[in-house]
């Protein structure tokens, strides 16, 4: 939430310019960055005629919170109106989406999405847009969990016409989805007082809601059996909810006219590319249209098969891998979901493929013809490993050299970490895979992060974490020499060495040795806690609190970040690669492992320059606790 006051005080900031000055200082504070021209511009215009109408309507000491930030998410609502109900006495909030826009027409093929000629590519409803946002509260926000009925939510169109928006009407209304336009200001305030009360204040059910109990993220691997063989769990928001109606639309064209296209979903670690998956493959499977999942990525797809086809092996058969495609013929499939795309390999060969296959076909060609509709859902800055080649613009090359259209849509919030766009920011700055150089970290409400002075101090601390029911995992880049497989009963060999500190490595095989869970498992059984975890295990899954260890491959050297590929241990580092591309991967990985936690992070560097630097962006290190940045 950028700003809290009573409706009375945001007519008063706006008309002598205050509030757009405090706005856009707390919008830098959070995300490391000034807000767009439009966004201002939106605030400048949208925010007055909000509070003007609240005025008008003797709401004036109704509390209204601007983009008030969703739980565990970086999307954010315009405004929520926080009041009391005039008929029943209890809480009651009115959500607001407000729009500039005049007009808007809906898409030929889903009124759920619209066309406006300020956007080049469709976008959401924002009759749906809001209902959604009403919604994910309901899920994320123990003060409405009980009392759902107290959150209703308006689209408000204050330039638009009743024939300039007509169209949008098209979706069901109901009362988490009004729409009201300028044309129509009247019936707006009529319905803001049907909510909200005149007589009494809202400041204190703005502190209920405020205080609501975050309820616990529904983590991706916990409700998969649900999500593939009942209902959807997950509420999509945005160009989430764009993405999803895209392919099912894809999906439809491609059986009425024996059409084919391409769609690729694209975003940074958290957007909700596996969620956006994971509801497709419920959706489509419950309509029963051909389809699967497919990622490069043994951990995932064991663990999807694992837990969502837990009792249904037709369930577990959904989830396949990259090379799974090799001879299978062209258009077989009606969709193929390809999750964590930026792991898909120059080809599908490997030393076990019989000659006959060992065609020298793209990877991306053979996931492309297989499906009527092939998905890719990528995140570039995830490459991790040399031959990768996943990006948006191999996808599309591929895609043209078949005459098929592809789609791009780009995933701008995200989950991960809190919702925190500043932590993610923090990360990609202090790697240097933005331009700026580090910077220090200013706390937020979102995200926690943490530097150790020591690995057993990092693993105190996330084991008290863990005693609070939070998840913890611990990390490291791959800087040590993984031993063989123990035998059954035998300890695990304690390969991460740091001083007097020695854990092992997660295991490498399919099962469980000496307590602890087969490599697939470990990001998600409870049990993988006291094995440190590598990136190819950690990627594409998250947890409560992350340790990451920072290895002797990364190292900080007077003003930059020096890559030592001898200090690396990974096998895959060897041949091929030239520093160039060495000094990516490295970085990606850590990248990858400090994106990993939804609470916090807890950051230890093995290299002591390394670690004073760590201590110039958290300040002063309190003396045995580690250092909150």
């Amino acid at each position: 939430m950028l700003f809290r006051a009573s409706a009375k005080t945001v007519a008063a900031m706006s008309l002598d310019g205050s509030l757009f000055l405090h706005l856009t200082d707390q919008f830098a504070h959070a995300h490391g960055y000034r807000p767009g021209a439009s966004e201002a511009r939106s605030w400048e215009r949208s925010i007055p005629v909000l509070a003007a109408a609240l005025n008008d309507a003797g709401l004036g000491d109704v509390e209204v919170m601007l983009e008030y930030a969703l739980p565990l998410n970086s999307r954010r609502a315009d405004a929520v109106l926080a009041g009391v109900h005039p008929v029943t006495g209890e809480p009651s909030y009115v959500v607001v989406e407000l729009k500039q826009w005049s007009q808007a027409e809906p898409h030929e093929d889903d009124p759920a999405l619209c066309h406006v000629d300020a956007y080049a590519r469709p976008v959401l409803n924002p009759i749906e847009q809001v209902r959604r946002y009403c919604e994910y509260l309901v899920n994320f926000n123990g003060a409405l969990a009980e009392a759902p009925e107290r959150i209703t939510g308006v689209a408000f169109l204050h330039n638009a016409t009743e024939f300039g928006a007509s169209g949008l009407r098209a979706v069901e209304s109901d009362d988490r989805g009004l729409l009201f336009t300028g044309e129509r200001r009247g019936e707006f305030i009529d319905h803001l007082r049907s909510r909200l009360s005149t007589t009494h204040p809202g400041a204190r059910a703005a502190d209920d809601l405020l205080a609501g109990r975050t309820v616990p993220s529904r983590q991706l691997m916990a409700v998969a059996a649900q999500e593939v063989r009942e209902r959807e769990q997950f509420v999509l928001l945005d160009e989430q909810q764009v993405a999803y109606r895209l392919v099912l639309n894809a999906v439809r064209r491609a059986k009425q006219s024996d059409h084919k296209e391409v769609v690729v979903v694209t975003g940074g670690p958290g957007t909700g590319k596996s969620v956006i998956a994971l509801s497709l493959l419920g959706e489509l499977y419950r309509q029963g249209v051909p389809a699967l999942h497919a990622t490069g990525s043994q951990s995932f797809t064991k663990t999807m098969r694992k837990v969502a086809g837990a009792r249904k092996r037709e369930v577990q058969d959904l989830f396949k891998y990259f090379n799974s495609f090799m001879t299978a013929e062209k258009n077989t499939l009606d969709v193929l979901l390809c999750d964590e795309a930026h792991r898909i390999r120059e080809t599908s060969a490997n030393r076990y493929t019989p000659a006959a296959h060992r065609t020298g076909r793209p990877q991306i060609d053979e996931l492309i013809d297989v499906a009527r509709v092939p998905v890719f859902l990528l995140d570039e800055h995830q490459v991790v490993r040399p031959g990768e080649t996943g990006t948006v613009a191999d996808i599309q090359e591929a895609a043209a050299r078949k005459g098929l259209t592809c789609h791009v849509v780009s995933l701008d919030s995200q989950f991960r970490c809190g919702g925190s766009d500043a932590y993610l920011r923090w990360v990609v700055r202090l790697l240097g895979l933005e331009p700026g150089g580090p910077v220090v970290w200013e706390p937020d409400d979102r995200m926690r992060l943490l530097v150790a002075d020591s690995p057993q101090e990092m693993e105190d601390f996330l084991e008290a974490r863990r005693a609070e029911g939070y998840g913890a995992r611990m990390s490291a880049g791959y800087c040590w020499r993984w031993s063989p497989e123990p035998r059954p009963g035998d300890p695990l060999p304690a390969d991460v060495v740091i001083g007097d500190w020695a854990r092992p490595w997660n295991l490498r095989g399919d099962r469980s040795v000496s307590g602890a869970p087969p490599a697939a498992l470990w990001a998600t059984d409870p049990a993988g806690f006291g094995q440190v975890g590598c990136v190819y295990t950690a990627q594409g899954f998250e947890y409560d609190w992350s340790g990451v260890i920072i290895g002797p491959d990364l190292l900080w050297r007077g003003d930059r970040w020096i890559t030592d590929r001898t200090a690396s241990k990974d096998p895959v580092f060897t041949k091929a690669p030239s520093d160039a591309d060495v000094d990516r991967l490295i970085r990606n990985t850590y990248k990858v492992l400090l994106t990993r936690g939804m609470v916090g992070t807890v950051v230890y560097s093995t290299d002591p320059e390394t670690r004073e630097k760590l201590r110039e962006l958290a300040g002063a290190l309190p003396e045995r606790e580690p250092t909150v940045l």
